[in-house]
């Protein structure tokens, strides 16, 4: 039953988001606690969407955007290491809230606003962005779509956005991963349990690649906004514990 569970959430997952510009992990990451423990969420998510994206990064090879990886990647390593290490010695449920907040925030705006670019993107804003996305992430499993407005504003196109995302959160996950083992977090199981649900990532993008081709630019983007938004209050649900736990101080 976990396994059928887990591969079910992995394909349906990884279709989601090829449709919708990112998001798997956050569709996991409820699933993998519920069969797992929470404990398993971030190096089980993380092996799985590890492989999920090297798949869909060799599936829009051609549509990389070097710069952006240029900028991103360097910023992303740094994160993904400080990220695992803080995971083994501190509890930052607070930092989900946050990310939730924005996200919703950002696609609110967007969707009012009805504008292709809703505040102008520099390559360089990257750097930060990646350090701040693969932290997050390192610490939460997935990050969900943290850096989709950054992409959007600085005017990727459907597949160039997918390609570029998936080339940098492929390399991210490689490094978690390592540093998960060298942490004491990664175990055997957990390992098992990751490469099923990454196996399970091939029908989710493969048939998401499919759909995105009939896709027109605009209303991808306009998947995509929405998904945001549904992104920011799925974090929320998920740590709803840490929410009311916040505000029953006051």
């Amino acid at each position: 039953m976990i396994f059928v569970s887990l591969c079910l959430a992995s394909a349906l997952g990884w279709f989601v988001s090829s449709v919708a510009g990112g998001g798997s992990s956050l569709i996991l990451i409820p699933i993998v606690g519920l069969m797992l423990g929470a404990a398993a969420i971030p190096p089980v998510v993380t092996i799985g969407c590890m492989f999920g994206n090297i798949e869909r990064t060799f599936a829009y090879r051609q549509r990389i955007n070097w710069q952006i990886i240029r900028w991103e990647l360097p910023g992303a390593l740094v994160g993904s290491i400080l990220g695992a290490f803080t995971l083994t010695k501190l509890n930052l449920e607070w930092l989900s809230i946050i990310v939730a907040l924005f996200l919703i925030v950002f696609g609110i705006n967007s969707m009012i606003k009805k504008e292709t670019k809703s505040f102008p993107v520099a390559a360089w804003y990257f750097l930060p962005g990646g350090f701040i996305y693969a932290f997050l992430s390192g610490i939460m499993g997935g990050a969900g779509p943290l850096l989709a407005p950054l992409y959007l504003n600085y005017g990727l196109e459907k597949e160039e956005l997918l390609a570029t995302q998936a080339m940098t959160r492929g390399t991210i996950h490689i490094v978690k991963i390592i540093a998960y083992a060298v942490f004491g977090v990664l175990t055997l199981p957990y390992l098992g349990y990751g490469v099923i649900i990454g196996i399970a990532a091939i029908p989710g993008n493969w048939l998401g690649q499919l759909v995105l081709e009939q896709m027109s630019e605009r209303r991808f983007r306009q998947i995509m906004i929405f998904f945001i938004i549904i992104s920011g209050f799925l974090i929320l649900w998920q740590q709803q514990s840490a929410l009311i736990h916040s505000t029953s101080g006051f």
